[in-house]
């Protein structure tokens, strides 16, 4: 067992943090910026809250965090509050955020300085891969932090490895989204095509999904999108936010991104349609109804 804290209680982080405490069985403590979502969290599952991400830090052998962008992991790591004002010496930070490998490569270079360790572990799987602990966990890190953080992880990982250095979790995940981003948008224009065709398209998916076609997308988003039901799972304001670092991140490398920048203007006009809270799947919604 070990002492963990847990910081951004949003669709991923909130079950993750209770698989740490059920499944894992560590002494768990959250922080969330909104204090009622903490107060929600150890009302379901037992732990305690902070109200700090200082506080939530003290004495803990591992810190966690699953929070927004780059702007926001800097608000909760930095500062008299932040959480690196109360880590000690010889704990891990893990930041789970899907953000950029600038911002891990800083975070490293600053728990170095302090004698803490530092893992990039962004995640792949969706709300249902949190909830049912059943996430892929890509890692950035040295070795030695990465063997320590490990068993910790496995408590809702799927697949958990260490792919490289400080960063490589951040660039494997842009990987992730940028294969995601075409494989989604390939689907929609197949359904689409199967529907105007007249031909039944759940028949269609249902024969092609036994063949090389098939993808996660396919055997968890056809249904949905059949049904024109977008109101659940990953948000296109949060993919474009993926996709728009996937994007600087490849013209730095000099990497071309047609597709990617192509299906980042069709998730731009579903947000025109107040789809921005949408599931990605909802790429399909212009095209059914252009």
């Amino acid at each position: 067992m070990a002492k963990v804290s847990f910081l951004g209680l949003g669709v991923m982080g909130y079950p993750m943090a209770g698989h740490l405490l059920k499944k894992g069985g560590h002494d768990v403590t959250v922080y969330n910026r909104s204090p009622a979502k903490a107060a929600q969290w150890v009302k379901e599952y037992g732990g305690k809250s902070a109200a700090t991400p200082k506080e939530a830090a003290q004495g803990c052998d591992f810190v966690m965090m699953c929070v927004g962008n780059d702007d926001d992991v800097r608000s909760v790591v930095y500062g008299d509050t932040g959480v690196l004002a109360g880590m000690k010496k010889g704990a891990i930070l893990v930041d789970h955020t899907t953000a950029s490998a600038n911002i891990a490569r800083e975070l490293h270079q600053k728990t170095k300085e302090k004698g803490i360790g530092f893992v990039d572990a962004p995640v792949s799987g969706g709300q249902a891969g949190a909830v049912n602990g059943q996430l892929g966990v890509m890692c950035g890190g040295e070795q030695a932090d990465f063997d320590r953080a490990k068993p910790v992880l496995d408590a809702y990982a799927k697949m958990c490895a260490l792919i490289g250095s400080p960063g490589a979790g951040q660039l494997t995940k842009m990987v992730n989204q940028i294969c995601i981003a075409g494989l989604v948008q390939g689907l929609a224009e197949g359904i689409n095509f199967a529907v105007k065709a007249g031909l039944d398209a759940e028949a269609v998916v249902g024969v092609i999904s036994k063949g090389a076609a098939q993808s996660w997308q396919m055997d968890n988003r056809a249904r949905t999108m059949l049904a024109d039901e977008f109101d659940f799972g990953f948000a296109v304001d949060w993919m474009r936010k993926d996709l728009g670092i996937s994007m600087a991140e490849g013209k730095r490398h000099k990497a071309q991104m047609p597709l990617v920048a192509l299906v980042d203007q069709f998730y731009g006009r579903v947000q025109e349609r107040g789809g921005g809270r949408w599931d990605t799947s909802s790429l399909i919604q212009p095209l059914q109804k252009p």
